[in-house]
């Protein structure tokens, strides 16, 4: 179950009403969620592989940095790398495990065996934005959303992305500044 003041918070952080939401996978050192749980199936029951959905727009600006820079085709190319690839092939095990255990308790069917995990994995890098959402949900599992949180830094620094969230910031000792990055809400 999700708090309403986190639905509302998950909203304004995407612009829209989220769907299929579980709950707060992750969240920033601000307070908020960076990172929600998304069920397997949306509410008309089409399939939705994405477990975990990077939600906070500071965040997703930076990663989409590392993606116009063209890491991810730099970091395909390392899974030539036996031991990097193995990491990588674990990670998607992992992600699919845990979709099929939100599925699950959410009482909904699980996705046919083959569907794809995310952000590429296992054969390549596609998403970052979905290899980071994993890594912050899980923890030191995703070798390439690891890399890239450590490439993108402290995004939160600037203060609550939701304007009016302050609250949270300021217990975790966040500084509270109104707008995001390039004119971001």
């Amino acid at each position: 179950m999700i708090a309403g003041r986190d639905e509302a918070v998950i909203a304004a952080q995407l612009g829209r009403a989220p769907r299929g939401l579980l709950g707060v996978a992750h969240r920033c050192p601000c307070g908020l969620p960076d990172v929600a749980k998304t069920a397997p199936r949306l509410p008309d029951g089409s399939p939705f592989p994405t477990l975990y959905y990077l939600t906070c727009p500071r965040a997703a600006a930076a990663v989409s940095k590392l993606e116009a820079a063209g890491l991810m085709r730099d970091m395909t190319a390392r899974l030539a790398d036996d031991a990097l690839r193995h990491r990588y092939q674990a990670a998607h095990r992992d992600y699919v495990a845990r979709r099929e255990t939100a599925a699950r308790d959410a009482g909904v069917e699980p996705l046919p065996a083959g569907t794809q995990s995310a952000g590429g994995m296992p054969a390549r890098v596609k998403c970052l934005h979905a290899l980071v959402a994993h890594e912050l949900a899980a923890g030191e599992v995703n070798p390439f959303g690891r890399e890239a949180l450590d490439a993108v830094g402290a995004w939160w620094l600037a203060g609550p992305c939701v304007p009016g969230e302050s609250g949270a910031c300021e217990e975790n000792g966040v500084p509270e500044e109104t707008g995001g990055p390039e004119g971001t809400p």
